[in-house]
């Protein structure tokens, strides 16, 4: 089989940024008549609330604000970003991409290359190792990468499956610099053979899914391939400081910290107050952490995700 690891010895991860949308909604405030509870979506998924983007607030939108976030925390001006990366499955238009869109609202006006990437929930790890070989092999010097997504716009508010998601946005600011002892490994995979577990069928407005396949394919997924990047870099799950997965929901997380023999503390979420926010649930996390002050120098980083198609992968980072 192809060696998959894409190793990157001359990138780091700057500085992270996040934002959510203002608007709270509760699991009260969904359920209504639909054939759920509030008590069940919080046992089950993790998930008490989750923020909705406003009528006339996109992916662009949450995509500028959390980006900005990270080129502030970076000390750069926009202006000084090479390359910028959005992974979405929720762009605002059809064409052009999100990513022009918000370059735009950003004010960058350096002619720097932007694109979208669409690999649902696994989106920001794809993102990650993209740009991360671009700064490997010197075509840039710093790249911004974006996950953002509002699924409040493709979600049927009167089916059962709105209970899972909720809008936001993350951000890394990548740069080129090379570092003594860091570590920047990253493995991707896809199985078209999911694809109509989790999709919009054409002439669809909203999402349907398959909950018990999104749910077996995710909890054999990405027990393996977290075994399988720390293999490859010959390290152990006792090694890693932080764990930060895709925010599937608390069922499949337990599930997969049993299947890794892992106390499932050891996994941070945050679906209680955010739900699953798609490709953005990975680099949200990431800057709440970080924004905490809970992650050090030399750290070990751990993340993981999986989306629709199928697509996952995982990533690793010394700090």
């Amino acid at each position: 089989m192809t060696n998959r690891n894409c190793r990157f010895d001359s990138v780091c991860i700057k500085s992270t940024g996040s934002y959510v949308p203002a608007n709270i909604l509760t699991n009260e405030e969904i359920v209504g008549d639909l054939p759920t509870s509030p008590e069940w979506i919080v046992e089950t998924l993790g998930i008490r609330q989750r923020r909705v983007a406003d009528r006339e607030e996109y992916t662009s939108d949450l995509a500028t604000h959390a980006g900005l976030n990270a080129i502030a925390a970076a000390g750069l001006e926009p202006n000084e970003i090479d390359l910028i990366i959005v992974a979405t499955s929720t762009p605002d238009r059809r064409v052009p991409s999100s990513a022009c869109i918000t370059q735009a609202k950003m004010g960058i006006r350096n002619g720097c290359a932007a694109f979208d990437v669409s690999a649902v929930c696994s989106g920001f790890l794809y993102g990650l190792t993209i740009a991360g070989q671009f700064l490997q092999n010197g075509v840039y010097d710093r790249a911004l990468v974006i996950g953002a997504d509002t699924f409040s716009k493709i979600t049927d508010w009167n089916h059962r499956n709105c209970v899972f998601f909720g809008d936001g946005s993350g951000a890394v600011v990548l740069e080129r610099n090379t570092r003594e002892d860091g570590l920047f490994s990253s493995i991707l995979f896809a199985d078209g053979a999911g694809a109509d577990h989790f999709t919009i069928f054409p002439e669809e407005a909203y999402f349907s899914m398959n909950g018990r396949a999104v749910y077996e394919k995710a909890t054999a997924a990405l027990p393996e391939c977290i075994r399988q990047i720390l293999c490859v870099n010959g390290l152990t799950l006792e090694e890693v400081s932080t764990i930060i997965p895709h925010q599937a929901s608390a069922h499949v997380l337990k599930r997969v910290a049993e299947t890794l023999k892992l106390p499932y503390s050891r996994i941070e979420t945050n679906l209680e107050l955010y739900a699953n926010t798609a490709s953005a649930t990975v680099p949200m996390l990431l800057d709440q952490i970080n924004r905490r002050g809970l992650i050090h120098k030399n750290d070990l980083l751990l993340f993981a995700a999986i989306g629709a198609g199928w697509t996952w992968g995982a990533t690793l980072y010394r700090w």
